[in-house]
């Protein structure tokens, strides 16, 4: 372990079942096997280029990341740049690591979310890695790599890191379960992987919320979000006029008393092939406003519902 790596919490996140059925080996890593050969080669040579896995949250690739600098011969520092994303950051923190000496002779820096980090402390960052690229190697994750600016984009080896199947992710939980001792019924895992699916990490907290005294137990929080899901994306794909969509989408809503439509936007965007068939381009561009106004609404539902009419309009053009 790097002595730079914070260990505060250490036996708080040892309880968290996301860290403490997290990969340490790349062959337990599940999904992206297109992925896993060329990161095994880098494992065996030591040889690590600069490196930037992107894909959607609690996919994968902070897991891949933290995997690879433990199983090489480097000192670390992991930086979450959705905290720390200013100028200061890569001037002060960044800097000062790859610049002192070191107990081994390579040094990975891994910067979290590299997204979140200003266009500024990026342009200051894309010198340092050319500064020392001699011993030092940068890995950074992102959801959304069109934020990262061209000059570091071209000094990695770009990865989109994508989710396992949910047969794989059923498979994952069926071991974490039995591993915990935790009596379930296969059924229950359905809604539960539906309902957060791509965002593994969100999954598997999940079993752990629901899983009291030795037995998974699904709230009724947990079948609402997974039913809303499904109604909205199975009215979206009916063969009916716009309006009647809309308000059966709109009474759908009302009736589940969602207020937070994050998860739907991502859904939305991950099925937009199975309901915006010969329109994708044109609805994806409607969801990434419908993201930007959420964020800026006090009360959510006014923008969602603003995008499913959106959606419905760019469909029927």
């Amino acid at each position: 372990m790097s002595f730079f790596e914070n260990t505060q919490g250490e036996e708080l996140q040892n309880s968290l079942w996301v860290e403490k059925y997290r990969p340490t080996k790349l062959d337990n890593y599940i999904g992206n096997s297109h992925l896993k050969e060329k990161v095994s080669n880098y494992l065996k040579s030591g040889d690590v280029p600069h490196l930037l896995f992107f894909g959607k949250a609690g996919t994968g690739k902070t897991t891949l990341a933290k995997l690879i600098v433990k199983s090489i011969d480097c000192d670390y520092m992991i930086i979450n740049a959705s905290d720390e994303n200013n100028v200061d950051t890569v001037r002060n923190k960044v800097k000062s690591f790859a610049s002192t000496v070191g107990f081994k002779d390579l040094k990975v820096i891994i910067l979290d979310e590299f997204d979140y980090m200003t266009p500024n402390a990026q342009a200051i960052l894309r010198n340092l890695m050319e500064t020392f690229s001699k011993h030092c190697r940068f890995i950074l994750t992102c959801n959304y790599v069109e934020k990262i600016i061209d000059p570091i984009q071209s000094r990695c080896q770009t990865f989109q890191i994508v989710p396992p199947s949910k047969k794989e992710v059923a498979v994952q939980l069926d071991k974490i379960l039995k591993s915990e001792d935790v009596n379930y019924d296969v059924k229950d895992l359905v809604p539960i992987i539906d309902s957060s699916y791509p965002d593994i990490r969100k999954v598997i907290n999940t079993c752990q919320l629901n899983s009291v005294k030795g037995v998974l137990k699904l709230s009724k929080n947990d079948l609402l979000d997974s039913d809303f899901k499904t109604k909205i994306l199975d009215i979206l794909k009916a063969s009916d006029d716009s309006r009647n969509k809309y308000m059966k989408i709109r009474q759908t809503v009302a009736d589940s008393k969602v207020q937070d439509f994050t998860e739907m936007y991502s859904l939305l965007y991950d099925k937009v092939d199975e309901y915006a068939s010969g329109k994708v381009s044109g609805v994806i561009l409607v969801l990434a406003e419908g993201q930007h106004r959420d964020a800026l609404a006090v009360d959510k539902e006014i923008p969602f519902m603003a995008t499913i009419l959106n959606i419905l309009s760019t469909i029927n053009k």
